[in-house]
This record gives C-alpha cells, structure tokens and sequence, in this order.
C-alpha cells in the first residue's frame, strides 16, 4: 500500500499519475481539509472532493477543479438572491455538498461520509481527511485574520501575507486510518501541494511528524517549486511568509525532520546537487504535470526515489 498526503490542484494531478501506475486499491489518500468551510449551510470539503472526483472521473480537467461538463444555476440564482457567490459551486459539485452536510447531520463523521460518497461514485482508494474535527487554515494579513478559502478565492492571493495558523490543530485528532496509513504503507509520498497550506494543515496534526519521522527512509515529497517559483497557486508567497526560502531547499526544509527523499524538477539540478550534499535523496525529473504521460512520469519517480515497488 502507499500512502500519499496531499490538497490543492498539484495534488489531485499528482493522485491521477499513481492511479495509472498502481491500481486504486493499493492507494490510501490522506487529504488536508484546512481549506474546508461552510457555504450556504452546507459542509465543504475542496481538497477532499478533488481527489474523489479524480479517482472516479468526474474532475474538470479544463479547470483542475470541481466536475466535468458543470453547470452553475444554482450559483446564478443565488446571486440574483442577494446571497454570497464569490466560490463557485457548480450544480454538480452542490450535490456532494448536499449528501454529505445530510450524512454529516445523520450522526456520520467527515471521514465516514467521505468513504460512503467515494463509494458512491465508484471509487476504489481508501480517501481520508486528515481529521475528523474542525481544524481551519487563517491567513494573517494587514486589514486583519481571513480564512484560506476568503484568501485564495475571494480575494485571489493579492493580500500580503503575515503569517499563517491552523486554528483548532492542537486540540484535534487525525482521522481513524490516519496514522495507521503512514505507519504500513510501503512507502510515504508527499505530493507537489503547497507546503504550508495544503500539507502544513495535515503536519499538524498531533502524532503525524512523529509518525513520518519512524518511515524517514520511505518517504519522498515532490517538490511544487521549481526555478525558484511556484508551479501555480500563492505557495512561494506563503512559504516566504513563514520564513521559507522559495526553492527546493526551502521545500527540503519544511519537511525536513521526516523527508528522506526529494524529487525536483531537472531545471533545479545544480542545487539538487547542493541538497545532496547534505544526506537528503534527490531524483531530478520532469515535475511538469502537462500530460498524462507526465503524471504517470512523476508518479513513478516519487515511488522510485521512496525505494518502493523494487525502486519503480
């Protein structure tokens, strides 16, 4: 089994390549849920729904978010109703929402309500969020404290960032499965998602470093930065905000404790070689996830570069 942990777009992409290479049994998905948040009375879950709908073919690939072929009626209406209509739910993606708030109200957790919707939809791979308790990424700005989704959504990453925090991570729990998945799997991958706010909720969460850290042989991470950018998205902004350097290296260090192995983009050979230096493994590859062929690629030099499956 591999375990993989992971959030935003780069991730979803990243879980489609280790679906083409591993059959979806023998993947467990540990998904962030700091961006998760209430909208129009209804619980939703982004970075859960992302890996979802990849695994059972439902994700945009136009957008790399929410459903295929969606329709946004319900949105439409809703602003000529006066209500807030800044984060796009399809009328699709509004029927998730829809089942799990009511699975959720029944009595059943996050997690079981995510397993029960995966199944509805046809998916094979064992989805987890990474706790079942409320745990909520808040982005310090200079007009004051704002949610993720307020942040990257609403106001499309143009405020400067302060720091960040995740409000309620000390007093959670990961999800049942969580800890167990890290602690078996064969190897532990860590996907190109924005290290602060899509992996950085899923690392506080009490006992997960510590668990990383008993597999440091067998865990890789691949890297959302490359040539000193990121890839897509306000990463490079918020690891500067807390105080990461916008590079591999920066990558490296955010997951240093528990990281035995990096996998970088080829255009940062010459400090992959720097990296080296250091102890840490790394594996120069294409990290451009423009093709399925590319997806595949990268899915099996992460496996490779964790020392799984006979080093890919």
């Amino acid at each position: 089994m591999i375990a993989v942990l992971t959030g935003g777009t780069g991730g979803a992409k990243f879980v489609e390549g280790l679906a083409r290479v591993v059959a979806q049994e023998e993947l467990v998905v540990i998904v962030n849920t700091g961006d998760d948040h209430r909208w129009w009375g209804l619980q939703v879950s982004p970075d859960v729904d992302s890996i979802v709908y990849v695994l059972g073919g439902w994700l945009s690939a136009e957008r790399g978010w929410g459903v295929a072929g969606e329709t946004f009626h319900c949105l439409q209406t809703m602003r000529k109703l006066g209500e807030p209509a800044w984060f796009s739910v399809g009328d699709r993606d509004l029927a998730v929402h829809l089942l799990r708030s009511r699975l959720m109200a029944e009595g059943q957790t996050l997690t079981q309500a995510t397993v029960e919707i995966a199944a509805r939809m046809g998916v094979r791979t064992l989805v987890l969020p990474m706790s079942d308790a409320r745990v909520e990424t808040r982005v310090m700005t200079p007009g004051g404290e704002i949610s993720f989704e307020e942040y990257f959504v609403q106001r499309r990453f143009r405020d400067e960032v302060k720091a960040v925090r995740f409000d309620g991570a000390d007093a959670s729990v990961a999800a049942p499965g969580v800890l167990e998945a890290i602690r078996a799997a064969e190897v532990v991958l860590v996907a190109p998602s924005n290290p602060v706010t899509s992996i950085g909720p899923i690392l506080a969460m009490p006992g997960v470093r510590k668990a990383l850290r008993e597999r440091r042989e067998r865990v890789a991470a691949v890297s959302p930065i490359v040539g000193g950018a990121a890839v897509s998205g306000p990463a490079g902004a918020l690891m500067a905000a807390c105080g990461l350097e916008v590079s591999v290296a920066g990558v490296a260090a955010a997951y240093g404790d528990f990281l035995g192995a990096l996998v970088i983009d080829v255009r940062d050979a010459e400090a992959g070689e720097s990296l080296r230096r250091t102890g840490l493994r790394v594996e120069c590859v294409n990290t451009l996830m423009r093709s399925q062929e590319d997806k595949t690629e990268l899915a099996r030099a992460a496996i490779r570069a964790a020392g799984g499956r006979k080093q890919a």
